[in-house]
């Protein structure tokens, strides 16, 4: 008896994840790094996008797909492409999003056309465009780890910035968030930062089903 309870939990397990994988938000375009931003009761989730027949994370754009209700969604198409920053040469990564005081802001992983990675912040009245970039060059040009940022206003009207990878870093921000407030700090990647991981691997991969 337990060992067909078994077999029928694990069926379960494999049909609810099959029924995930044959549902995605988005089913004709390669979108990836999804950033969601609440506004008026409608979700707006920027996106990245690999080109088609894409092998090796071929970027160019970030699209945009609004839902009031997380079942029927909107296609907008691209909202910011990365050669709308004159300062770049290729790249359209991992976005973040956020608004402030009526204005939409896309943070977003550009490498510039010297090849060198850095953070570009666009500018719109909103949140579908037209995004502009108003500083004409990046405003974090501190290393090759700048990729993937991540942005939030904390309780008192404090924005942070974070971004980096492998290496973390973070910074204040200004009340208008296109200007920095202070110096760049390193978070270190060390047990005492982040805690240390518990069980073996096999064991995390099991709670992760």
């Amino acid at each position: 008896m337990l060992y067909k309870r078994n077999l029928l939990c694990l069926g379960l397990i494999m049909v609810f994840r099959i029924g995930i994988g044959q549902n995605p938000i988005v089913q004709t375009n390669y979108t990836a790094d999804p950033a969601p931003l609440v506004y008026n009761d409608k979700l707006y989730l920027y996106t990245s996008h690999d080109e088609d027949h894409s092998t090796w994370f071929t970027m160019n754009d970030w699209r945009l797909y609004t839902t009031e209700d997380m079942v029927n969604w909107t296609d907008h198409g691209a909202v910011l492409a990365y050669n709308d920053f004159e300062w770049a040469g290729k790249n359209a990564w991992a976005p973040q999003a956020i608004e402030r005081n009526g204005k939409f802001f896309l943070y977003v992983p550009i490498t510039s056309k010297e090849g060198k990675n850095g953070i570009g912040v666009a500018v719109a009245d909103s949140p579908y465009g037209p995004f502009k970039d108003p500083l004409g060059l990046p405003l974090i040009s501190n290393s090759q780890d700048d990729i993937d940022p991540s942005v939030f206003i904390d309780d008192d009207g404090q924005a942070y910035l974070f971004w980096g990878n492998p290496v973390p870093y973070f910074v204040k921000l200004k009340e208008d968030m296109i200007s920095l407030e202070g110096e760049i700090s390193q978070i270190p990647n060390t047990i005492e930062t982040f805690g240390k991981r518990t069980g073996e691997k096999d064991e995390r991969l099991a709670n992760d089903i």
